[in-house]
């Protein structure tokens, strides 16, 4: 009996106890409250948090603030909130009422001053304290420009803080920077302001409820999962976003960040975090999850160039030339279409292509992830004979379905011959329309679940705001740690000509590319179109590879992904004919940021070429130790020689840190090299040179104003470089000469003056060393992209 009152006494007082917690008056702040996406989304989700709300221990304000003075700002705000609906459920009488509540309960408040946010926190207190209310906390939205971020919350944390005992939330909305740099500047500058624990980072992708629903559906199917989620059974991972819309109207926002850093760094790369990432003990300890996500960052592999695809929709230049203002000479490199390789270096999944893919103007809008399992069956009886739903031969696939598509609405999808899962309450069982057939298989091959209300992804967010719930939202740890994979390789497109595409179902097969050894490519070669059309002038985008004359000698000249293309396939081929007709190759290559793709793409896509038969030497280097990052050396190695089998003795560095010194004159380094050379090249003629061209006309490391290597009988030189790290060595133009081929790589608009000038110049190395590369009895080919040559 003792027990029963005791139990009864503890149930008693924690319902008080709970009661007294609830109590308490909630400020809700929307920043930006009559713009589009308060308008669309944030009003809605509100107006839905108080349905779900009010009544349970709360009382409310909501506050919408704007820099619009207030009489204007009051008339759009009160024209947003017309549109508020109801769940279908509600009686009408019912919905009436709550929406008039919501309405005598929301204000508009002009902030543009730091007077403005004193008069805004009188407001607030003027809402709870005549009432005797204490407060429980205040939500503060950010719907506005990331440039405003700062000036608004140095007035939150000056004038609009609750007081002792009540929260603070601040959401923001993204983008959050425009790379690491920035993001890292944005966070520490938020940071200065507001506690980590107070700041909500929105990626409305994680209020999707298929989103949602990917940790949860792991957790309760590890038994399932636990011996198929991983690289001995999964073949590869699609995460796809596809809209239909083009981006007139945010051709502003579209210029600024573009494809990848509008979808693919924020709401693809959170998608791949919860497919691919360990899963911990408990899926609903957030520090754990988080501990998961930042481990997955780390074993992912690095993006080069050659991770990545990318495309622009035609219209699009002539959209941002109208709604910008741009000359009609502009041409917008912004990418409005991505496919992007990511691999992760794990055990679970080393070997497994993650294809992150998203674009606009396409034919169709739909979002998925599908995680398509190998099938390693082998059916005797033909295809008609299969059972229908359980064959072992039909594709075996986990599909997160986001929405829109042919199925229309959120789900999850597994294939009938995986396992039947079990999924959390709220999902049911469904069944579409006859015929409907999703990724290669009918809808029946599938167990198929979704929703039993849909609800939308600002809606939960905003519910999870309330209740503090944070496992929805970006840390600050992992937003760094998404931009700290993503901005290399944005800056490595950042002068890449996108592929043009008509837009819609006209897009054919011309965006479907392919993937090998770590190298995305378009399957499709774009089309020639080397006459343009009546009444029009030529572009460069007009031609794929232009064969010409450059200086008296071949030119060769193409977007820089075919141009690199083409120059490591005749480096193949003269290799390949050096091979056979003496039985080795000597290639000397010279360093800087022009050869990494070249280094890429010979370690990724040529396996004919016969490295067990070539030497390969550096025309230039820095005098830094070989392991630094600024070495030619260390550049050749990490995007060359640790991916293909060149014999050790055939690698030859050059020796700049003898003794413990660098490029000291008495150690003799450069005639170590230049003995070496004699000793091993026949002639002291190399096979094939790879030179640059700098922006001042060196090449190699051969400068302007500097006789140092430019005629005598010296191989190898050591040359004095007008910017860091200074002291250089080099091989010297008269063994440059010496080549039986010589190809010069110049690449990128930083270029297109120098070479105007160079293509007018005769033969004056002193002022242009590039002007003196001409093989005595070799040939020399110039390999420039159109951005170098046309400008």
């Amino acid at each position: 009996m003792w027990k029963m009152l005791t139990v009864a006494m503890c149930v008693a007082l924690l319902g008080c106890l709970q009661a007294q917690e609830l109590q308490g008056h909630v400020s809700i702040i929307l920043l930006g409250a009559t713009g589009d996406l308060a308008k669309k989304y944030l009003w809605q989700g509100l107006f839905q948090l108080y349905l779900d709300e009010a009544g349970r221990g709360h009382s409310f304000s909501f506050h919408g603030a704007a820099l619009t003075a207030p009489k204007r700002g009051q008339e759009l705000m009160a024209k947003a909130l017309e549109s508020l609906s109801c769940p279908k459920d509600m009686e009408p009488s019912h919905c009436a009422e709550h929406k008039d509540q919501f309405l005598q309960l929301s204000r508009y408040h002009q902030l543009k001053t730091a007077e403005d946010y004193q008069a805004l926190n009188k407001d607030i207190e003027a809402q709870f304290q005549p009432a005797g209310l204490q407060e429980a906390g205040r939500i503060f939205y950010f719907s506005v420009p990331p440039f405003a971020y700062a000036d608004i919350a140095r007035n939150i944390n000056s004038s609009c803080r609750p007081g002792p005992g009540a929260w603070l939330r601040v959401v923001l909305e993204k983008p959050f920077g425009h790379d690491h740099l920035s993001a890292q500047q944005l966070a520490t500058e938020l940071g200065s302001f507001f506690q980590e624990e107070e700041m909500y980072r929105v990626d409305h992708y994680l209020g999707k409820q298929a989103v949602a629903q990917i940790l949860p559906f792991r957790d309760q199917n590890r038994k399932a999962l636990d011996g198929l989620w991983n690289r001995h059974h999964v073949e590869r991972v699609e995460i796809i976003m596809k809209e239909t819309v083009d981006a007139e109207g945010r051709t502003s926002f579209y210029e600024e960040y573009g494809v990848i850093r509008d979808v693919l760094q924020n709401h693809l790369t959170e998608i791949l975090t919860l497919v691919a990432m360990e899963l911990p003990h408990s899926v609903s300890s957030v520090e754990a999850v988080l501990r998961h996500k930042l481990r997955l960052f780390q074993a992912l592999r690095g993006l080069q160039r050659a991770s990545a695809v990318v495309g622009q929709y035609q219209a699009y230049n002539e959209q941002v030339r109208r709604e910008l203002q741009k000359l009609d000479s502009f041409h917008s490199l912004t990418p409005t279409f991505a496919g992007v390789l990511v691999h992760i270096d794990n055990l679970r999944w080393e070997g497994v292509p993650f294809i992150l893919m998203s674009g606009k103007a396409l034919d169709e809008r739909v979002g998925y992830a599908r995680i398509l399992f190998k099938n390693q069956a082998c059916c005797v009886q033909s295809e008609k004979h299969w059972a229908a739903t359980q064959s072992q031969c039909l594709p075996r696939q986990v599909v997160f379905h986001i929405g829109h598509g042919d199925l229309g609405s959120p789900a999850v999808l597994v294939s009938r011959n995986l396992f039947r899962p079990s999924l959390p309450s709220g999902w049911k069982e469904v069944e579409g329309p006859p015929g409907l057939r999703l990724f290669g298989s009918p809808l029946s091959s599938y167990y198929a679940y979704s929703p039993v209300q849909e609800r939308d992804a600002y809606s939960i967010l905003l519910s999870h705001i309330y209740h503090g719930r944070k496992d929805s939202f970006i840390t600050t740890e992992n937003l760094l740690a998404s931009w700290g994979f993503w901005t290399p390789l944005l800056e490595s497109l950042a002068h890449t000509a996108p592929r043009l595409y008509p837009g819609g179902a006209e897009n054919g097969h011309l965006l479907d590319f392919e993937f090998s050894s770590g190298r995305l490519f378009f399957s499709q070669q774009q089309p020639e179109q080397l006459v343009p059309g009546p009444g029009s002038a030529p572009m460069p985008s007009d031609f794929q590879v232009l064969r010409a004359k450059y200086r008296e000698s071949p030119l060769v000249s193409a977007w820089s992904e075919e141009l690199i293309s083409k120059l490591a396939t005749d480096i193949e081929a003269t290799a390949v004919q050096a091979v056979r007709r003496f039985g080795q190759f000597h290639l000397a290559l010279s360093g800087g940021s022009s050869p990494v793709a070249l280094f890429q793409q010979l370690a990724t896509a040529h396996y004919g070429f016969p490295w067990a038969h070539t030497h390969l030497w550096l025309a230039d280097e820095r005098c830094v130790p070989l392991s630094d990052p600024e070495s030619n050396f260390q550049s050749l190695q990490a995007h060359l020689l640790q991916h293909v089998r060149v014999p050790y003795l055939n690698i030859h560095p050059m020796p700049v840190h003898l003794q413990q010194r660098l490029c000291a004159e008495e150690d003799q380094g450069a005639q170590l090299y230049a003995r070496e050379i004699s000793t091993l090249v026949a002639n002291s003629s190399f096979d094939l040179v790879l030179l640059g061209m700098g922006a001042d006309g060196h090449t190699a490391s051969l400068f302007p104003q500097s006789p140092t290597g430019l005629d005598g009988e010296q191989l190898v030189v050591l040359t004095t470089s007008p910017s860091q790290p200074y002291r250089r060595m080099s091989l010297s133009l008269p063994l440059i000469n010496r080549a039986k081929k010589v190809a010069v790589l110049v690449m990128g608009r930083m270029k297109r003056e120098i070479t105007t000038l160079v293509s007018r110049v005769g033969h004056e190395p002193k002022k242009w060393p590039i002007s003196g590369v001409l093989p005595h009895s070799g040939q020399l080919v110039w390999y420039m992209d159109y951005d170098a040559f046309l400008g």
